[in-house]
């Protein structure tokens, strides 16, 4: 466990050396403010919450955290570090799990700099403050799913494009199954897999988080999501180091 958070530190310093991690953060920030205040009508609505601000955080998210994981381990590979970083003495488990929970880590930052948003509408009004620590709770673990999908898929490819493609393309897949579209269509020619869509789908399970509705059976979910693909990019390095 040390050498695992070790390489955490480690790499979450790394993002802060370089102006990618300022960039995402800018962007971030500045994307999602324009989509709650703008398109979310965050003044005009006139009730102390924040659900236009959570409508869009899935799906900034799922466009960003691709960008961050990109070259998780493209860039390695792309480069011919992975080689040395994997003959060192960690585990390849540790690399995975230390490099994710950077990551991760990143993105909690990311998300909880959005706080001035929370202190203007505790400001407008008197909010269910327990509610908006739930969609947070939810929003960080959506991002933890999402970070995990686009880490494995990033060790598939030496191509960071490939796979930032690779990873929306995915994520959206988990982000879109229990859309109302997407299972009526399922209802209709492929009955048997409607319950499936349901049981994957990630935005469904983030918005009992955003209703403060935090279930045994969500945080299982989201704790399965990352912990398969994690296993699934633990293997996909061994396949690579064995080539």
């Amino acid at each position: 466990m040390r050498t695992t958070l070790v390489i955490a530190r480690r790499e979450l310093a790394g993002y802060f050396a370089t102006p990618v991690a300022s960039v995402f953060i800018v962007i971030f920030l500045v994307l999602l403010g324009a989509l709650t205040f703008n398109l979310g009508n965050f003044l005009d609505r006139n009730q102390a919450d924040l659900q236009p601000f959570f409508t869009f955080v899935p799906w900034v998210l799922l466009l960003l955290v691709p960008a961050v994981t990109m070259r998780l381990w493209a860039e390695e590979r792309r480069s011919g570090t992975i080689e040395l970083l994997l003959t060192l003495p960690v585990t390849q488990a540790q690399a995975v799990i230390g490099k994710f929970l950077a990551a991760w880590a990143f993105c909690a930052i990311a998300l909880l700099l959005t706080f001035p948003i929370v202190i203007t509408v505790n400001f407008l009004g008197r909010p269910d403050n327990g509610v908006i620590a739930c969609g947070y709770l939810g929003a960080i673990l959506v991002a933890g799913a999402f970070l995990s999908v686009g880490s494995a898929l990033s060790a598939l490819t030496k191509n960071q494009v490939i796979a930032f493609v690779l990873a929306v393309a995915l994520c959206f897949v988990l982000a879109m199954a229990s859309y109302p579209l997407v299972t009526d269509f399922l209802g209709a020619h492929l009955p048997a897999m409607t319950d499936v869509a349901r049981r994957i789908g990630v935005l469904e399970r983030f918005q009992d988080f955003t209703r403060g509705i935090v279930s045994l059976n969500d945080l299982i979910y989201f704790a399965s999501v990352i912990v398969f693909f994690l296993f699934l990019n633990t293997v996909i390095l061994e396949a690579r180091r064995a080539d």
